[in-house]
């Protein structure tokens, strides 16, 4: 039985792989047809967007990073998480993990820069990755995974939803993998080729380029965009997250109800 486990998930990897190997497919690139639902992430480093030009993009789906630690806030997310209200696009704010604050003040950044989700909201994403010296020195999968374990739960008491976990490869390994986590979406960095988890999201590329966002910044200009797919199709999304199928209108009536309810 554990043998023909193993081979039925080999098996679609050795498939894909012959393909790229034939110049069928590229290893990065996702194929359209099979994920369809397509995605961006961004934060102050693509400026001033212009929502709707990103949505007639056959783009689904934003995340868009709000906080960082127990004290930054994305200069740019109050406006971007205003302005993607206006289109159809699903949108889930992200928070850049810390190894140097307990989850418990990470979390409190997050929610009081987010507050409420509303009905189109993905869940929170903490976005767990090597950064500075702890690429050279990680600290302990303990010690990590407590920080990590105390802000899940502060998120999922206050949303009433499970976190998505961004992550990369390395920082999957020595975190994530066998840690009881599975329960949790996963969203996947690999700009090489699919990744050979269980991943909801995959970030395929951090060399997008799309129409809608100047990248201009006070200390530098950025010209690229993440891209992503979601797993699996677009009933498969919705009902995955409990969204409701959406148009534009209903965006601005949460809008024009969420101004009336701070007067």
């Amino acid at each position: 039985m554990l043998t023909a486990v193993i081979l039925f998930g080999i098996i679609p990897y050795a498939i894909r792989l012959k393909k790229i190997y034939d110049g069928e497919i590229i290893a990065n690139i996702p194929d359209p047809q099979k994920y369809p639902v397509m995605g961006v992430d961004v934060s102050r480093y693509q400026g001033n967007i212009d929502w709707p030009v990103i949505a007639g993009q056959n783009i689904t789906f934003a995340f868009i990073k709000a906080t960082e630690g127990s004290s930054h806030q994305d200069p740019c997310f109050s406006e971007n998480w205003s302005e993607v209200k206006q289109t159809n696009i699903y949108a889930g704010a992200y928070h850049f993990f810390s190894f140097e604050s307990s989850g418990e003040t990470q979390a409190q950044n997050f929610i009081s820069t987010v507050g409420n989700l509303y009905d189109n909201s993905l869940p929170p994403v903490i976005d767990l990755e090597f950064y500075g010296d702890y690429s050279s020195s990680p600290l302990s999968r303990k010690e990590t995974q407590e920080i990590l374990n105390s802000l899940l739960g502060n998120l999922e008491a206050y949303y009433h939803v499970k976190p998505i976990i961004y992550t990369t490869t390395r920082a999957y390994y020595h975190y994530l993998l066998g840690g009881g986590y599975g329960d949790y979406p996963l969203w996947f960095r690999n700009t090489y080729q699919e990744p050979f988890v269980n991943w909801s999201f995959w970030q395929y590329s951090d060399e997008g380029i799309l129409a809608g966002y100047d990248g201009i910044q006070s200390d530098c200009t950025e010209m690229y965009i993440d891209l992503n797919v979601y797993h699996s199709s677009y009933e498969a999304f919705l009902k995955e997250f409990s969204l409701p199928e959406t148009t534009r209108e209903t965006l601005a009536n949460y809008e024009k109800e969420e101004k009336e309810n701070k007067t």
